[in-house]
């Protein structure tokens, strides 16, 4: 607090912004040039922690990260904007005027609410980043539309308001370890639920892992995922429940369009904020629907593969993707589909399949020789192999690359190589 504090003065501001001028260089340099500058040796340490953290904020938070706070667990578990953005469209969309953020950490997702114009009473146990949070809400020029409290959520009196986010903090305080028992979250988990019951506009986000067993009944589960990385899930509980399960896909490049034909999945594109087109900087975004409980059909090894997204695999929604890409599962418990055709699709990435081979470390080595193969991508599902040292054991030696798929086809552990399909 006392360092937060020496930020916030007149010195302070100064410090950060010539710690801004110098940061992603050598920090000993950087440091050197701050003392030399005249600031102090624990201000420059403290500005150029921060414009450090303001640096790596820049890709969840853009050119917002610039004038924001952090910390180093707040930054790692801080909803990445693009995220936090469309979760409060959906609320302002559903007629949501009052929020209250229950943990809201360093403030992502209580400013992107108030973005939309709703109310944000939010709550903070840490002293420390409940301060940080206020400080961003004022540096967005949101302060009349956000409170932070700091104190116990599960105090919080949720009459006051029409909504509630909860976002329970899953590493432990003081050792950041990761939580894997929901009771043990903060909140735990059994008051999650019954905010569900007091509050029916309830929004949790939790880890992408959440075992389903565990989602409300009747409650929408939704996986997202960014670049291809699996980022957040979040429950929309009540009247906010629209399909049972959804993967959102985000990523750069125009939409890909369903076919629309009977029982295929539904797919929908959100872009641009502002209008029903999606402006041309304005990321794709790209979701799957459906129950999550359909089967898809077991068949061989066929010309190209698709390995879904991983959103899409968490939220059990590979059936769905199956029957839009008229494909099949060669392993009824491995989510690589299979296909005759290359179908352009958001939802998956598609190779075409050159061979298909028991696995063999040797009869693969010699193969790969044959090719001139030097350099190989290395995917797996259903492999116990580990990537790096099966390429430091094949011995690799030639110009041309190639993709490996470790899997399982009939239960059979297989190795496919694969090139990238046109």
């Amino acid at each position: 607090m006392e360092q937060f504090a020496a930020l916030r003065t007149a010195e302070g501001v100064a410090a950060l912004d010539a710690a801004a001028r110098v940061a992603g260089g050598d920090p000993l340099s950087a440091a050197a040039a701050l003392r030399s500058a005249g600031v102090p040796a624990g201000l420059a340490a403290t500005a150029l922690t921060q414009a450090e953290l303001r640096r790596r904020a820049a890709g969840k938070f853009g050119a917002a990260a610039e004038t924001m706070f952090f910390t180093r667990p707040g930054l790692e578990q801080a909803t990445r904007m693009v995220v936090a953005q469309r979760r409060a469209r959906r609320l302002r969309a559903a007629g949501v005027t009052t929020l209250a953020d229950l943990g809201c950490g360093l403030g992502a997702d209580a400013l992107a609410v108030a973005r939309e114009g709703i109310r944000v009473y939010a709550v903070e146990a840490d002293p420390l980043t409940a301060a940080l949070a206020q400080a961003n809400a004022a540096a967005a020029g949101l302060a009349d539309l956000v409170t932070v409290d700091c104190g116990d959520a599960t105090a919080f009196e949720v009459t006051r308001v029409e909504a509630v986010f909860c976002d329970p903090a899953r590493r432990r305080a003081g050792t950041g370890r990761r939580i894997f028992d929901p009771n043990a979250y903060s909140p735990p988990w059994d008051f999650i639920t019954g905010l569900i019951e007091r509050v029916p506009y309830t929004v949790v986000k939790v880890a992408p892992g959440l075992d389903h067993a565990l989602i409300p009944a009747g409650a929408e589960a939704e996986w997202v995922s960014v670049g291809g990385d699996l980022v957040e899930a979040t429950l929309w509980c009540g009247p906010l429940a629209e399909h049972p399960r959804r993967a959102t896909i985000v990523k750069e490049g125009p939409p890909v369009n369903a076919s629309g034909s009977k029982g295929a999945p539904s797919y929908h594109f959100s872009g641009s904020p502002a209008a029903d087109s999606p402006a041309a900087d304005s990321p794709a975004v790209h979701q799957l629907t459906g129950p999550g409980t359909a089967e898809a059909p077991v068949g061989p090894v066929r010309r190209f593969v698709y390995d879904p997204d991983p959103a899409v695999v968490r939220a059990h929604l590979v059936a769905e993707l199956a029957a839009d890409l008229d494909a099949t599962l060669a392993d009824p418990t491995i989510a690589y589909l299979y296909a005759d055709d290359a179908t352009p699709t958001p939802y998956a990435r598609c190779l075409e399949v050159t061979d298909v081979l028991p696995f063999s470390l040797k009869r693969l080595r010699v193969l790969l020789r044959e090719r001139r193969v030097g350099r190989v991508e290395i995917l797996k599902r259903g492999s116990a192999l580990e990537p790096e040292r099966l390429r430091r054991d094949l011995r690799l030696s030639g110009d041309q690359p190639a993709s490996l798929v470790l899997t399982r086809v009939a239960g059979a552990p297989t190795v496919l190589i694969c090139q990238p399909a046109s």
